[in-house]
């Protein structure tokens, strides 16, 4: 997400909580995320994220990740068992290819490299918005793409910090420094609306209903909505985006462990970018 930095709207603060009967029978059933992604089926997703060569070695875990996902229960835990594994393994692939460290010949292909890294590489500039006033950037701090989705700027670590409970503002750095709390940015990016952009959640377990402007702009449903959520300003209504299709490889190879199809609109080469 540290590439999508530019592209990324103010979140809106939003509040997870069990609201109806229906939902709360459905969070009975399916009690854990941990009951579809195994610590085995986890560690065959990412065979080299505690490779030597990757400087997050040791610091992704399984443990941090299941953990994590208490925190969010309708997380993998909405709709059909295919809906749920899709969703797991379509964030699973994003988290993937902002945190890459595969290279085309690289052993086990270039899709087996994901959580190699847990800060950005040479960040340009320290991504402070002086003009955002509600989430004000603190003296020398940096708010560079830091954890598995590499949130990034003041008005994104100030708002993530307030819903989890750390101070993203004056201590930005607890992102790249502790793994529980840097599963719980990625997955509260995840499952945030941002204005007028929807939540990747809702757009992988079907929610998702397009508005005028949405249609205008051929934002439909699938995989390639989530990539413009993250990182349409710049990836999104070009042909053959290298980046674009690398987030495919991901949830292609992911999808087929998790033994579901991808479903539709793998790309976004046709939709416009959110503004």
């Amino acid at each position: 997400m540290a590439s999508s930095a530019y592209t990324l709207l103010s979140f809106t603060f939003y509040t997870f909580f069990l609201s109806s009967g229906s939902y709360k029978a459905e969070a009975r059933r399916f009690k854990d995320v941990s009951s579809l992604v195994s610590k085995g089926l986890f560690d065959s997703i990412f065979l080299h994220k505690d490779n030597n060569a990757c400087p997050a070695k040791d610091f992704y875990t399984y443990n941090s990740f299941i953990q994590a996902s208490r925190s969010f229960p309708r997380f993998g835990r909405t709709g059909s068992s295919m809906k749920r594994k899709r969703e797991i393994a379509a964030f699973l692939a994003q988290i993937s290819h902002e945190t890459t460290g595969g290279w085309p010949t690289a052993p086990d292909g270039p899709f087996a490299w994901g959580l190699c890294f847990k800060e950005e590489v040479s960040p340009q500039g320290n991504y402070c918005n002086s003009s955002n006033t509600r989430w004000p950037c603190s003296p020398g701090k940096s708010y560079k793409g830091r954890g598995p989705i590499q949130l990034s700027w003041n008005y994104n670590y100030g708002p993530a910090g307030k819903a989890l409970g750390f101070d993203g503002l004056n201590n930005p750095d607890i992102v790249s420094n502790n793994s529980l709390i840097a599963f719980k940015t990625a997955l509260w990016f995840w499952m945030t609306k941002q204005s007028p952009k929807p939540s990747c959640h809702n757009v992988m377990i079907g929610k998702y209903k397009p508005t005028a402007t949405g249609v205008a702009a051929n934002r439909t449903a699938g995989y390639g909505l989530v990539t413009n959520i993250i990182n349409g300003g710049l990836e999104c209504g070009i042909p053959n985006d290298a980046r674009v299709n690398d987030r495919i490889g991901f949830f292609q190879r992911y999808a087929a462990l998790f033994n579901v199809s991808t479903g539709p609109n793998l790309d976004c080469k046709n939709q416009k970018p959110f503004t």
